[in-house]
């Protein structure tokens, strides 16, 4: 079934989860699962969310709020309301539109948009299909040779920033990706593809854009000398030799003239060692619950890292963002905006870029909801006053 932005209009689509039901219902569970799923037990990926729970608004009311102001600055762009769209690998699969049509949205809603060097669509194209700030996602696959390529692709395209993902030493278990056949989709034998083939083929909708697609893409962001774009392979083998070291800044800031942010930092060790490295931005996450089962949420973290910085470095968070309270408590606990993936790849996978435009639209709504909800007049007056939250934090 093809979802249209009729299918994603309200009331059939209220909040995220009703993307996520959506984007259920149209892709193989191989697919789907890849997006939705966690390492291991799925422990963190679950604590992402839940989290959120333990810290309450202290609403003020009786205040007269015709309006709020939902902007905010991150590394000089201006955002209409303060999210940012965080770097998804494989996006192609879940929609041929994939990174072309996210970033697209991300530029109509005044966002900007972060491209995952895992990603099928060619980085230049993509820059153009955004018209607000575009970010450049790292990972050292294929080598530094290859990543230089790379950086050098994005400087000349136009891309502000380099976002450096620090915490995948190795790609952690995710239990759903082998069991569902993840690896027999992208590559082998015809022979190893026929257990898995009865959910692609209960998916007609999605088969036939992905056939017509012209099945497995390339990774058109990591070309290899004389071979040309890699073929897209599955998490583990990508992030096998893709490990990013602190040494790794003196040369990453020798290529790219642009800021710098650290991903997947969770202490105030680890944040203070980025802001000694050039570390422009800082963005507290555990990779969405996707690498180490058994990581703090990332919300948990936040108040470790901020104090630890100090004011140095900008810090931003990503990690179970399903609704707008979500994101106003994080920016009360010192982030100054949200990276948020799944939230918009639900959408991505439902409709393409009706669905990313529809995720986009119900967190910005609900973000003006909640401030004037607890009597905050912008989002920039957001502090820890309007939160209660544990006392060991």
């Amino acid at each position: 079934m093809a979802f249209t932005a009729r299918s994603v209009a309200s009331p059939r689509v209220i909040n995220i989860h009703d993307l996520r039901r959506l984007a259920k219902r149209r892709l193989p569970r191989v697919v789907f699962d890849y997006l939705d799923g966690g390492a291991e037990d799925e422990f963190t990926l679950r604590e992402n969310c839940r989290v959120f729970e333990d810290v309450t608004f202290r609403p003020r009311y009786a205040v007269a709020m015709p309006k709020c102001d939902l902007r905010t600055r991150v590394l000089g762009a201006d955002l209409a309301f303060p999210a940012i769209l965080a770097p998804v690998g494989y996006s192609r699969l879940m929609h041929p539109a994939g990174e072309l049509a996210a970033a697209s949205a991300a530029g109509s809603a005044g966002l900007i948009y972060t491209l995952s060097t895992i990603s099928a669509h060619k980085l230049e194209n993509v820059r153009a299909a955004s018209t607000g700030p575009v970010w450049y996602q790292l990972y050292i696959v294929g080598g530094r040779e290859v990543a230089e390529a790379g950086i050098e692709r994005a400087q000349r395209a136009g891309f502000s920033a380099l976002v450096v993902t620090i915490d995948t030493p190795v790609a952690g278990l995710r239990e759903r990706d082998p069991r569902n056949g993840m690896k027999e989709l992208l590559g082998g034998s015809i022979l190893s593809k026929l257990p898995f083939l009865p959910q692609m083929f209960a998916h007609p909708g999605w088969l036939a854009s992905f056939l017509l697609d012209g099945a497995v893409p390339q990774l058109e962001n990591i070309v290899i000398p004389g071979e040309g774009p890699m073929p897209l392979m599955d998490v583990t083998a990508a992030l096998a030799k893709a490990f990013v070291t602190w040494e790794d800044f003196r040369w990453l800031r020798k290529i790219w003239t642009g800021p710098i942010l650290v991903k997947g930092v969770l202490t105030g060790d680890d944040a203070r060692r980025a802001v000694d490295e050039g570390a422009a931005a800082i963005i507290v996450s555990n990779h969405g619950g996707r690498q180490l089962d058994g990581a703090p949420a990332t919300l948990r973290a936040l108040p470790e890292v901020v104090s630890a910085v100090d004011g140095q470095a900008e810090i931003l968070m990503d990690g179970g963002i399903r609704r707008s309270s979500d994101i106003v408590k994080a920016l009360c606990l010192g982030a100054r905006a949200v990276l948020i993936g799944r939230a918009y790849a639900y959408g991505l996978a439902a409709a393409g870029h009706a669905g990313v435009n529809r995720a986009l639209e119900i967190l910005s709504a609900d973000v003006e909801r909640t401030l004037l909800l607890i009597g905050c007049p912008s989002v920039s007056a957001l502090n820890a006053s309007y939160v209660n939250m544990p006392k060991e934090w």
